[in-house]
């Protein structure tokens, strides 16, 4: 996983109001990982409301209010779609679900006041895609369930929203992701997607053919 693949994910949260963690600065590719390599982000949301429901399965900006804290696997396969044949071949998606890696969370997120046993930590997984077509979208959001992921976010969705977010006359100098997502702006190359929709529609239309 490349740097800009957690830095979008981080910019997301901190967007949010999120305060953020990285656990590691570096690659594991020789070795297994370890429990807490298998954890890529941790977040901490200091505006959450004691009481509040937890979050819906497929995370939009708009539950996150509902998150107090989670640990992050981020899984930037671009090029795949999680489908159930995906999920059944890449035992690697949930190890960061193994009890094991959980135990290694709990130093991260201690039992707080109040009695507080950590039951609030939102297991997240962030990928690109599930599939869009019947049975298989709802056997794959079945399966992800059935391992213990609480919830998911897919990259389309944070960039959706983040491009939604930045400005073009901020200068983001300490963002490169915020950065690249003005610049791409401000020279037409990147638009909201509400206003991407209706000139992708107009040419589709434009080229079909005359009768």
């Amino acid at each position: 996983m490349s740097a800009i693949d957690e830095g979008i994910v981080r910019e997301y949260f901190e967007q949010s109001g999120f305060l953020v963690r990285q656990v590691r600065k570096y690659q594991v590719q020789a070795r297994k990982k370890t429990g807490d390599e298998e954890i890529d982000l941790f977040v901490y949301n200091p505006s959450w409301l004691r009481g509040s429901r937890r979050p819906d399965f497929f995370l939009f900006s708009s539950e996150l209010p509902l998150v107090r804290r989670a640990m992050i696997a981020v899984k930037a396969w671009h090029t795949g779609v999680f489908t159930p044949n995906m999920l059944r071949s890449s035992p690697e998606i949930f190890r960061f679900l193994e009890d094991n890696v959980l135990k290694e969370a709990t130093r991260f997120f201690p039992a707080g006041e109040g009695g507080d046993q950590g039951d609030d930590l939102i297991k997240i997984l962030v990928l690109p895609s599930l599939p869009t077509q019947e049975p298989f979208r709802s056997q794959s959001v079945a399966m992800l369930k059935e391992r213990g992921v609480d919830a998911i976010i897919s990259f389309r969705s944070m960039l959706l929203d983040l491009i939604e977010k930045t400005e073009i006359n901020r200068n983001y100098g300490k963002s490169d992701t915020l950065q690249v997502i003005r610049i791409l702006k401000n020279y037409d190359l990147l638009k909201d997607a509400q206003l991407d929709l209706l000139p992708e529609r107009a040419t589709s239309t434009n080229r079909k053919p005359k009768d």
